[in-house]
């Protein structure tokens, strides 16, 4: 029977439908969410909007599933990955400007890869991983690792590394949820950190943030706002994008208007104007010329690729939330709706049974830094735990490959070694 909970905020089955029970199989096929909201979901809405208050935190919030995506955040990540093309061309370039606007493109060239519904991704548990790959055009591989390090805040820590390349990306996610009315906005707080190693180079980026519009009254749409910066730390370069939102009266959706600067004498170099989820143009304010910069019509994202269910852990992420993307594909918001609840009622449990035991949790895949090493890493708070075997063998691609792939399974056949249960600072140990 339908708990309670489901019966208030999952989908409400009217006495004609007549739809068959979900398979308990799992859904193939694209994981990308369908076009359209469900037609029940404003009224679902409006059953919990005595949960609002204008600036609540939405975390502490139970959202009805009908909004949910069927990815859970450290999977839709990876969404910003799906060019490798553009940033193995920015590093085979070696006018430093040219690899700078090219470093651009690549960051601006994935957010449109989005579900075309207001979804927001499911919310990754305490310990949950998600690991994938790429099988690059070029021969190389590409890999993936996320952990979510943090529950409360939630903190979503991830690495990404193209081992031939010298081409690594270093992350953290921290979503801020915030109820404004008839908006929500989630502010994407984090640090981002490209290093190319072939050039010695580090670049921070920062995102844009995300608001959903209409979710009262009117309809929903959701727009990205505000400033993304993307800087070079050798302090030269730097490029700040602004994502502008719909005036209530004028303007239009989805419209961007940056530019990118010398940082060091303040001389203008490029702007850069367009929709970021159409076509975006750039001009080259020496020249006066402008082209295309990137056709998001005309790209062709390459998605990455996962091991089977069955070979998967208890807590990575797509085997975790089975059951409940599932439901969302066919769609059957009450049975996601109980699912859900079962994994966060499980994770409250294991919160309760720390507290009582006086334990507490620690990421089993990414190392805390210290306030120096945070400092020095442009506010980075986790990086990959056995970053120093990496860096150390940086010249060897086929080592940095067999360190990485030791960390955690992420090709198919890949088996789980006992000590990936170990908490990633007691494997340090082992490793100095």
């Amino acid at each position: 029977m339908p708990s309670l909970t489901s019966k208030l905020i999952g989908k409400v089955t009217h006495e004609k439908d007549k739809s068959p029970p979900p398979s308990t199989t799992h859904v193939s096929g694209n994981i990308d969410d369908v076009d359209e909201v469900d037609g029940d979901g404003q009224n679902i809405l409006m059953g919990i909007i005595s949960q609002l208050r204008p600036g609540c935190d939405l975390s502490r919030i139970t959202l009805p599933t009908f909004i949910l995506e069927r990815k859970s955040m450290l999977e839709r990540i990876t969404n910003q990955l799906q060019q490798p093309d553009i940033i193995l061309e920015a590093n085979a370039v070696e006018d430093p400007i040219e690899r700078f606007v090219l470093i651009v493109k690549w960051y601006m060239s994935c957010w449109h890869i989005a579900p075309k519904a207001v979804k927001k991704p499911l919310n990754p548990i305490l310990g949950e991983h998600f690991t994938t790959y790429w099988d690059l055009p070029n021969g190389e591989k590409a890999f993936y690792i996320a952990e979510q390090t943090s529950h409360h805040p939630p903190k979503s820590s991830y690495f990404y590394i193209i081992p031939e390349e010298g081409i690594r990306v270093d992350g953290m996610v921290i979503p801020k949820s915030r109820f404004l009315g008839n908006s929500t906005a989630a502010l994407m707080d984090g640090t981002t950190r490209l290093t190319l190693a072939k050039h010695g180079e580090t670049y921070t980026l920062s995102q844009p943030n995300i608001y959903a519009r209409g979710i009262l009254f009117g309809k929903m749409k959701f727009e990205l706002g505000d400033h993304m910066i993307i800087k070079s730390e050798k302090g030269d370069l730097e490029a700040d994008i602004e994502f502008k939102t719909k005036g209530f009266i004028s303007g239009t959706y989805n419209a961007i208007e940056g530019k990118i600067k010398n940082a060091q004498t303040g001389e203008l170099l490029y702007e850069i104007t367009g929709k970021w989820n159409e076509v975006m143009e750039i001009r080259d304010l020496k020249t006066k010329t402008k082209k295309v910069f990137f056709d998001c019509g005309k790209a062709s994202p390459l998605k990455p690729k996962v091991r089977p269910l069955e070979e998967q852990g208890e807590y990575e992420s797509q085997r975790l939330w089975n059951k409940v993307t599932d439901a969302l594909a066919i769609p059957d918001h009450t049975i996601a709706t109980d699912e859900k609840f079962k994994i966060e009622d499980d994770q409250r449990m294991r919160a309760k049974k720390r507290e009582e035991d006086g334990v507490e949790f620690y990421p089993k895949l990414f190392k805390h830094l210290s306030v120096e090493e945070q400092l020095a890493n442009q506010g980075l708070e986790f990086v990959i735990y056995n970053d120093h075997l990496l860096k150390h063998d940086k010249d060897d691609p086929s080592k940095v490959t067999e360190d990485v792939l030791k960390v955690a399974p992420i090709l198919p056949g890949q088996k789980f070694e006992p000590e990936f249960e170990i908490p990633a600072y007691e494997k340090l140990k082992s490793l100095k």
